[in-house]
């Protein structure tokens, strides 16, 4: 019908009219979708590379589009979202428990669930005294901790890297549901003030948008040192995406590039990070949490054993499958390590070190739904971050190509064009329908191994079993095999 809807809504330029006719560039196209959705007539479909190279073992479609690219550029290719190599994912390979006949389950509709966490150091015992009235009362000093309803948070994406309606969205998601979320590292927009009590503020090696207001703002304060999906290097924020406003919640020049170094220039061992947290702490009289993310990499469990002693509060660990805006692909595909190799690494390692009540561990990293959230606590994990799955519910179709700015769902861009195309007043109750989802599928699941709580099944890996994992896997995990 030539209404060309799909030209008004590809910004990757796949579609132009020609006459009477539209022309295709399939060379152009991400799979994206937002096409095929807009389409009236459903006169549309996409095929993945129909005409491709001469297959061959070692040689595939991805090397070979890398190195002409790169010969034509001389520059390091690009790439979004979390690994993308063909490599196993050891939670599909990692089976769940269920109650028969001798130790019934239990059904959440009839019985209550204690989803119910706190994040944050929990004192080794619990001193108590009897007051004036010789009623019991409590003599321990509690640090500060995060109280989330369920054990879901969405993890820190900047304004910049997406769009500010994409930032309320989850904002608005977090702060119905009684969990929280991440500000990135971009700063605190004014808009996003009436949720921050459901935000926590991100201290990065770039520092942009850190201000005393900043902190005090935050529920709790995160350093952050790694990111999964590009251990070991910095960020970069490209100008064009730095408008007048995130100039303003960065605090830096319109249209420059946000550059974040790799490492904090003033922190270079254990004693200099428990600085920064002491520093941080101080400034905001001891009143939030602060945790430290790290990437997840081979040494993973000693770094976190320092880290709990740098009087952090909480360890956020990030899998090589975590998502990105944009990171070199070599780092993103070969780099890291897997997230549930690294729980279980750090749940073992502070548990024989006799300080797991110390700091709370936070996984990250290609969480995918409700199994791979039980898993994971299973695993040792307190709670989990989403990311990728709380864009995916706003409608993103990882495509891969967020570094571009061109999102034609308006989260990974500025252009208001396309911004506007999401509407935080839809799209909070979508991230919130995702969250309540995973949460009635948490409970059935414990319900069914006969777990009522979820400090119960923190570290349960005996509720856990291997299939078709090695032997050297399953002694890093500490799980049994199936039938075992």
């Amino acid at each position: 019908m030539l209404c060309e809807r799909c030209i008004e809504n590809c910004p990757y330029g796949t579609y132009r009219r020609e006459g009477e006719t539209i022309v295709v560039d399939s060379r152009n196209c991400v799979a994206c979708h937002r096409c095929v959705a807009m389409c009236p007539r459903d006169a549309i479909s996409i095929e993945e590379k129909p005409i491709d190279y001469r297959s061959h073992p070692l040689w595939n479609r991805e090397a070979r589009e890398a190195i002409y690219n790169q010969a034509r550029t001389g520059r390091i290719v690009l790439a979004g979202m979390g690994n993308a190599s063909d490599l196993p994912n050891i939670f599909d390979r990692l089976l769940l428990d269920a109650c028969q006949v001798t130790n019934p389950s239990i059904d959440p509709l009839r019985e209550p669930m204690e989803l119910r966490t706190y994040i944050g150091k929990k004192p080794r015992k619990l001193e108590i005294k009897r007051g004036k009235n010789r009623d019991i009362e409590l003599d321990t000093t509690l640090s500060p901790n995060l109280k989330l309803n369920v054990p879901i948070m969405i993890g820190h994406m900047s304004y910049g890297a997406i769009s500010l309606n994409a930032q309320l969205s989850m904002a608005r998601a977090v702060s119905d549901l009684g969990t929280f979320m991440g500000t990135g590292e971009g700063g605190l927009h004014p808009s996003l003030r009436e949720y921050q009590n459901n935000m926590i503020v991100q201290v990065a090696s770039g520092r942009f948008g850190v201000d005393i207001d900043y902190l005090e703002r935050g529920a709790a304060i995160e350093i952050k040192i790694g990111q999964g999906a590009k251990p070991g290097i910095g960020g970069h924020l490209p100008g064009e995406k730095v408008g007048p406003e995130v100039s303003q919640t960065r605090m830096i020049p319109e249209r420059s590039d946000a550059i974040s170094p790799a490492p904090h220039h003033d922190i270079y061992s254990i004693e200099d990070l428990k600085q920064l947290v002491h520093s941080l702490k101080e400034a905001t009289e001891w009143k939030k949490p602060v945790f430290v993310k790290i990437a997840a990499v081979h040494n993973v469990a000693a770094i976190a054993s320092g880290i709990a002693r740098s009087s952090a509060d909480a360890v956020v660990i990030d899998g090589f499958r975590g998502g990105t805006g944009a990171a070199p692909r070599v780092f993103r595909d070969h780099v890291g390590i897997p997230i549930e190799a690294a729980i279980a690494a750090v749940d073992q390692k502070l548990r024989s070190q006799g300080i797991r009540n110390e700091i709370s561990i936070i996984a990250s990293g290609g969480i995918r739904d409700a199994a791979d959230v039980t898993k994971a606590i299973a695993l040792g994990a307190d709670a989990i971050y989403i990311g990728t799955a709380a864009l995916i519910a706003m409608g993103c179709r990882v495509c891969g190509t967020c570094y571009r700015g061109l999102c034609p769902w308006g989260i990974a861009t500025q252009d208001t064009r396309l911004t506007q195309r999401l509407d935080p007043d839809v799209e909070w109750q979508h991230v919130a329908n995702l969250i309540r989802g995973w949460t009635l599928e948490i409970s059935e699941l414990m319900g069914a191994a006969g777990i009522n709580s979820i400090e119960s099944l923190r570290g349960n890996r005996d509720r856990l079993r291997g299939y078709m994992l090695d032997e050297a896997m399953m002694k890093v995990l500490d799980v049994k095999p199936v039938g075992a």
